[in-house]
């Protein structure tokens, strides 16, 4: 217990610079709570309990502003930031090394039973305000651009934004990060897809206005007069 409690506070360091010392994220990392606080919670209920396990989880929400379900399956290395907002379904599964950005959903689409929420690879990012809603997995060191809401799966190594999530980037560069174990934190260095639209349209625009005048120099030359 002390050895992962150990690597739960690395986790923190690596990836958050505003951490200054152990007893700041001791105290006042809500993400880290919140993380303590389902473990526990999922030690009950994966024993048979309901009730117990589900106050936690309420405590927890109350507490930390994450509501995390006791049922969910999450690996090594989380780190949920500032926490507020996060939501985790029962049947969802997250992987290692995973970073979850304030306003995170990882939920379900209905009333389905069984798996109903996604599966979240290794060294995936979600950024804040993401929504990941179904049954799906989303792919090892793949990010989730804030605000995108994906309904369906992400391949490894895959960028996705926007209202539905579209795949913007798939093993187009290298993810590798030695100084946070690999993990690619850079959520904000996402390609536009609505402004590379704009930009096609203007460059369609362009072309069209010099035809026009080409076309006009060609009616001049055969009808000087303009008769």
């Amino acid at each position: 217990m002390l050895k992962r409690i150990k690597q739960d506070i690395k986790v923190v360091f690596d990836r958050d610079p505003a951490a200054k010392s152990v007893i700041e994220v001791l105290l006042c990392y809500p993400g880290l709570h919140a993380i303590w606080l389902y473990r526990i919670s999922n030690y009950l209920f994966k024993r048979g309990w309901v009730l117990v396990p589900r106050m936690i989880c309420y405590f927890n929400r109350l507490l930390t502003g994450v509501d995390v379900h006791p049922g969910a399956t999450i690996g090594d290395g989380l780190f949920i930031d500032h926490a507020t907002g996060v939501v985790i379904g029962e049947t969802c599964i997250i992987g290692n090394n995973v970073t979850l950005y304030q306003g995170v959903t990882l939920g379900g689409t209905g009333k389905e039973k069984g798996k109903r929420h996604p599966t979240i690879g290794n060294n995936v990012v979600v950024a804040s305000g993401a929504k990941v809603l179904g049954s799906f997995m989303v792919g090892d060191n793949s990010k989730i651009g804030a605000g995108s809401v994906v309904l369906r799966e992400v391949p490894p190594n895959s960028t996705v934004v926007g209202i539905p999530g579209r795949i913007v980037w798939h093993e187009g560069k290298k993810i590798n990060r030695p100084d946070i174990d690999g993990i690619d934190l850079e959520h904000d260095d996402l390609p536009d897809p609505v402004a590379e639209m704009l930009h096609c349209m203007q460059r369609n625009m362009k072309r069209l206005e010099a035809r026009i005048e080409q076309l006009e120099k060609e009616l001049k030359q055969h009808d000087p007069e303009g008769v």
